[in-house]
């Protein structure tokens, strides 16, 4: 994931009220949002806080009507490479300096009460998270009444590789969901598959906007990562439309495999003529392996089972390119 304290493209995302949506419908989860009127979602102006803050550009306020009353929703992307081990003081520190700021424009509820507000976190970082989500177990405690006096404040974490850990179903279940599995792909076909399904379900004039901000988002962010960086993607102008990006997919994936076997076959060829033409051929086919699973899995994955395809036999390893193609682990391959 990058090491930007913020990624603007996501701040694009969730700046659409299908996505908070879904965020809130499938990742929340729970019995109050079902009593919510997302017709009424609202962005609110971010830029309440005081000085030191009003840099920060990784939040994003909304509200939306729960009954007669306003709820409020503050989302914090968090895409920082370092986890930050006193988040609960950061969201503490953010949600004050928002009740300020409703206080000063009398934003109040009907019966003269602060809103509720729903911090949440939104992280996408390769480590799992581990900072606590509640300020109070970061306070030393003292013996006596002085726990009395100590703050409150617990914060929502949806920490994206850990919920697709947890989710075993194939199929999409929202544009947030479609996000996240484009975010954590591991291949070009997995991708496409994604992207032929959000064009399914974008079809609509007023879907437009979203589903141009996926295709600019895959092109400019997602496929500049490994292991998708590829030079020859760049080359393309820029896509404006979710066919373009499968278009480009499928190409670059036709080029890749013809590469795979052209190497493939050239290997095969120089081996072949110094051990003979079986060996050739079986170095060929074990080339081709290795090739693919260093473009599925990374290349220190495919380094590590280095000697054990070179040490295989044809059958075995014409299995082995057979399992890569459903394989969701390089572990799975070798089945």
């Amino acid at each position: 994931m990058t090491n930007n304290h913020h990624d603007p493209a996501y701040k694009r995302f969730f700046s659409q009220p299908v996505m908070i949506k879904d965020l809130l419908v499938e990742y929340v989860g729970e019995d109050w949002v079902k009593e919510l009127d997302f017709s009424t979602l609202e962005k609110q102006n971010g830029s309440y806080a005081a000085d030191d803050y009003r840099d920060r550009h990784d939040d994003l306020i909304w509200r939306v009507r729960w009954g007669k009353e306003w709820l409020y929703v503050y989302l914090l992307l968090e895409f920082q490479s370092d986890i930050d081990h006193f988040m609960a003081v950061r969201m503490m520190t953010y949600l004050g300096l928002l009740y300020q700021d409703l206080i000063a424009q009398g934003k109040l509820t009907s019966d003269g009460q602060l809103p509720p507000v729903l911090p949440v976190v939104l992280y996408n970082g390769q480590r799992r998270w581990s900072a606590a989500t509640d300020i109070d177990s970061l306070i030393e405690r003292i013996p006596g009444g002085l726990s009395a006096y100590r703050p409150q404040m617990r914060y929502m974490l949806l920490d994206e590789g850990a919920l697709l850990s947890k989710d075993n179903s194939p199929e999409l279940h929202s544009l947030v969901h479609a996000l996240f599995r484009l975010e954590h792909s591991r291949t070009p076909d997995d991708m496409r598959s994604i992207v032929a399904t959000l064009s399914k379900w974008l079809v609509k004039p007023e879907q437009r906007p979203i589903r141009r901000e996926f295709a600019i988002w895959i092109q400019r962010v997602l496929l500049r990562r490994k292991p998708f960086a590829d030079s020859k993607l760049f080359d393309w102008e820029e896509v404006q439309d979710l066919e373009e990006v499968n278009e480009m997919l499928a190409e670059r994936m036709n080029e890749w495999e013809r590469e795979w076997k052209q190497e493939g076959r050239l290997e095969g060829r120089q081996e072949g003529r110094q051990e003979g033409r079986q060996e050739g051929l079986l170095a060929g086919e074990g080339k081709s392996l290795l090739l693919l699973l260093e473009q599925k899995f990374g290349k220190e994955a495919a380094e590590q089972y280095r000697p054990r395809v070179e040490q295989a036999d044809e059958p075995t390893i014409q299995q082995w390119l057979i399992n890569i193609l459903t394989a969701n682990s390089i572990e799975e391959v070798f089945r």
